[in-house]
């Protein structure tokens, strides 16, 4: 896994739900979200485009998922995807982060202390 970010390995959740948020993120809006990038929903959301069917990978994910991805709006990205946190980045569990992962077949992130420890044994 990567040490800066674990989600730098994985992508799952880029891939798995839909990304939507309220409309006036959009840089047509004043916000800082691509227009081009997004999709309407309704008349007061938007979603990535990629992310409103099945099979589901956001338009902004490069890369492989469970290798190595990233984002090609990082700076731009919504709130959704900025509140989004990998499982233990806040020493907590995310189970939404642990079904992505499942989705690709990819085991669930493990704490990081108990990774340290493992390391060391």
């Amino acid at each position: 896994m990567s040490e800066a970010s674990p989600c730098l390995n994985c992508g799952a959740c880029c891939s798995h739900f839909r990304v939507s948020f309220f409309w006036g993120e959009c840089t047509s809006a004043g916000g800082i979200v691509p227009d081009e990038l997004v999709e309407q929903i309704s008349p007061s959301r938007v979603a990535m485009i990629g992310t409103g069917c099945k099979p589901v990978r956001c338009t902004s994910l490069v890369g492989e998922v469970g290798s190595t991805v990233q984002c090609s709006i990082y700076e731009k990205r919504s709130s959704t995807c900025r509140e989004f946190e990998a499982s233990w980045v806040d020493g907590q569990v995310n189970p939404d982060c642990d079904a992505a992962r499942a989705a690709f077949g990819l085991q669930p992130l493990e704490p990081a202390f108990e990774i340290a420890e493992l390391q060391s044994a």
